[in-house]
């Protein structure tokens, strides 16, 4: 009888169910968009209805089981991934009490009761909170993404929710637990709660008492790519999925995209290229920067950490200037039906390196421990229309994208003392003729482009299949399924125009941001 795997996806803006063969070949997919909305009292919230959501869940997967004509007693174990840093609290009969999606905002008031633990903390711009810097240095993150200020704005806000919560896990996990009724967490997205100790990759209940929180909602960490549990008769009937099959633990989408694209040793490294650009690192030790300013999390790889640096929104800018600036070219794609980005690529190819000295104050290098961002702008450009035109300004976009990654290698290596001999692009990005050529420039190394471009889903099959025993190990599954489609190789004149580039744009950023922090300009984006 013929094995499949599933992996379920459950991103920012969708949700997927993807039926691969134990070869690694995409058979199926079923994708469903689904919206996190805010709620009006509460600015800066996202909230993840869980009842909808699971609609949701399910129709993929009784989509893709019908779609491909496979029967559910040929789906040999279905593994989950999803975005990360959301959570889900539960009561003490493991009914869904409250949820929130990964940039949930809400929690600004929260942030700052937590950094005024610190008794000589003053609330200034750039101030540092020891305690926050003491509990970066033992879970790789601060409190701009994590799990500490959101339950304390539950504590605080809702305060009967709170009472009530007996479990919290991540929304893989949740996926895992509406299957099986099993409730667990893994290491690698729950690590982004900032309640994990890296060194143990278990969960630090003095950390939740030190922030005056519950220390008893915890799951059992059950490490990425073991069974968790097998689909209930329950979860039988909601989802299709035969009874019994087992359910694998995954791994949050950055974890096993890299895995996808075969990035499983240490000193490896990935450059994810979609909506955010994020730089991971593998690393052997769990050690964190003694500066505070990148993310360390575990890798859905045992004894592996990745060092994380993210980019803000060098997609997004792509996707605005696209709608904004290029219905033409918008016209002319669907006339051929191609995609957009490809006719602008082509025009961008003969824009020489650099683009003739624009330079973008889009996303800055991470400082996680002080996390903002300048007003988006273009500068230094004349009304020359030959010199600064549509193409040029469409290849500094791309170039920006490329000397803030310059920037997280750099930070990387400030604190590890290494460097990766090549990388691997991936995402919507790496689909681009021009982009990866740029990159590959801009940082000076090789750069290898994966056959499989959105490589979350094959992570989350590669860890179903590992858990029950088709592969036998992560590494190996990895280094047999993925491969390479191109590799690029940099141009040694370019650069050098990009090394000028990248200093005169440092030049540039600072005053930007302090225009910022002053209040004369917005920011782009800033951490609560």
């Amino acid at each position: 009888m013929s094995k499949y795997l599933m992996a379920i996806d459950a991103g920012t803006g969708s949700i997927r169910a993807v039926i691969f063969n134990i070869n690694g070949k995409q058979i199926g997919c079923k994708q469903k968009e689904w919206k996190h909305s805010e709620d009006p009292r509460f600015p800066g919230s996202m909230d993840f209805d869980c009842n909808a959501n699971w609609q949701l869940v399910c129709s993929c997967v009784k989509g893709v089981l019908s779609q491909t004509g496979i029967s559910a007693d040929k789906i040999a174990a279905v593994s989950t991934t999803c975005m990360r840093e959301g959570i889900v609290l539960y009561d003490k009969y493991g009914n869904e009490l409250w949820a929130c999606a990964n940039v949930d905002a809400r929690a600004k008031d929260e942030v700052t009761q937590l950094k005024m633990l610190d008794p000589n903390y003053k609330s200034a711009p750039g101030e540092v909170s020891l305690i926050e810097k003491e509990l970066y240095l033992k879970t790789g993150q601060t409190f701009a993404l994590g799990a500490l200020p959101r339950l304390l704005w539950v504590k605080n806000k809702l305060t009967e929710t709170y009472e009530k919560t007996a479990n919290m896990t991540m929304i893989n996990d949740w996926i895992i637990f509406r299957l099986s009724g099993v409730l667990a967490v893994e290491p690698s997205n729950g690590s982004t709660t900032g309640l994990i100790d890296l060194k143990s990759r278990n969960w630090d209940i003095s950390i939740a008492r030190r922030c005056a929180l519950k220390d008893d909602i915890f799951p059992e960490v059950k490490e990425c790519g073991t069974i968790a549990g097998e689909v209930s008769k329950k979860g039988s009937q909601e989802s299709g999925l035969r009874e019994g099959t087992p359910l694998v633990t995954g791994g949050g989408d950055c974890q096993l995209g890299t895995i996808g694209v075969g990035v499983v040793k240490e000193g490896e490294a990935v450059i994810f290229g979609g909506s955010f650009w994020q730089y991971e690192y593998n690393c052997g030790s769990p050690e964190c920067s003694p500066k505070c300013d990148v993310r360390v999390n575990c890798h859905a790889v045992p004894d592996l950490w990745q060092y994380e640096a993210l980019a803000f929104n060098p997609g997004l800018v792509m996707r605005w200037f696209r709608d904004a600036f290029c219905a033409e070219e918008k016209r002319i794609a669907a006339q051929r039906n191609i995609d957009p980005y490809t006719l602008l690529d082509d025009m961008a190819l003969s824009i020489p390196a650099g683009s003739n000295g624009i330079i973008c104050t889009f996303s800055d290098v991470m400082n996680y421990i002080n996390w903002k961002h300048a007003s988006p702008a273009f500068i230094n450009f004349s009304l020359d229309p030959e010199k600064f035109n549509k193409a040029v300004f469409y290849r500094a976009i791309m170039e920006n994208a490329c000397l803030v990654t310059l920037g997280h290698l750099r930070l990387v290596e400030e604190a590890t003392g290494k460097r990766p001999e090549k990388i691997v692009f991936a995402g919507g990005a790496a689909k681009s003729k021009l982009w990866p050529q740029i990159l590959c420039d801009v940082l000076g190394i090789p750069v290898d482009v994966p056959e499989v471009k959105e490589a979350t889903a094959l992570g989350a099959a590669i860890m179903a299949g590992k858990g029950i025993g088709i592969y036998s190990g992560i590494c190996e599954a990895a280094g047999n399924l993925v491969k390479t489609e191109k590799t690029f190789f940099p141009d040694v004149k370019n650069r050098e125009v990009y090394d000028k580039a990248f200093k005169n744009w440092q030049t540039v950023y600072q005053p930007m941001l302090k225009l910022s922090d002053d209040g004369v300009i917005n920011y782009m984006w800033r951490a609560p």
